[in-house]
């Protein structure tokens, strides 16, 4: 159980104190980081899809994303190191793209994208694949952080409801993908090539 659970735990606090060092350091050079969020079409700008989601506006931001960030982090690592990796790489890339493609002209940062569509994977990879232990989970999420389906929708101009959006649907399209490898790879298993 201890080798089970270390690796994630140690990811997860490396993850929070990464956050919280380029935090601190943004504060220390008088929020300069900020630059460094995704900036809707910009061509200069678009390899900050990967440094957007470790910048945050104040602490009280990279606390509520340390949070659902942790949260649907942990339920993910409950499946694979690799799994989170992948799906976490996944999510930040797609969604990113799609706020650089379609996004209000701003600079977005924060992780909520990120969180949003690990949100998402979880409650659609209990929609696609109806297994016990995934429907479980979809419904604890649901029932715990359903609420979070309001955050799509653009109620304020300080918050980037596109990232929200985009995070979702990309975490919808990574659980297809994920479901849909999957099963290939067990009917391979089940049905070897000659």
């Amino acid at each position: 159980m201890v080798s089970f659970l270390w690796p994630r735990i140690k990811l997860l606090f490396i993850l929070n104190l990464l956050m919280l060092t380029i935090h601190v350091i943004n504060i220390g050079l008088e929020n300069q980081l900020n630059q460094y969020g995704i900036i809707p079409r910009s061509i200069d700008n678009i390899f900050q899809i990967l440094s957007a989601p470790f910048i945050h506006i104040s602490f009280g931001h990279l606390f509520n994303n340390l949070i659902g960030l942790s949260i649907f982090s942990s339920l993910c690592l409950l499946r694979s190191v690799r799994f989170y990796l992948g799906s976490s790489l996944f999510i930040i890339l797609i969604s990113g793209l799609l706020v650089w493609l379609f996004g209000r002209s701003a600079s977005h940062i924060g992780a909520s994208g990120w969180i949003f569509g690990l949100w998402s994977l979880l409650i659609a990879i209990g929609l696609f694949d109806r297994r016990f232990k995934n429907v479980l989970v979809t419904l604890l999420v649901l029932f715990l952080y359903g609420g979070m389906i309001y955050g799509i929708l653009p109620t304020d101009p300080r918050v980037s409801f596109e990232a929200h959006l985009f995070g979702a649907i990309t975490g919808v399209i990574c659980a297809f993908i994920y479901i849909i490898a999957k099963k290939r790879h067990t009917r391979r298993l089940k049905n070897p090539p000659p």
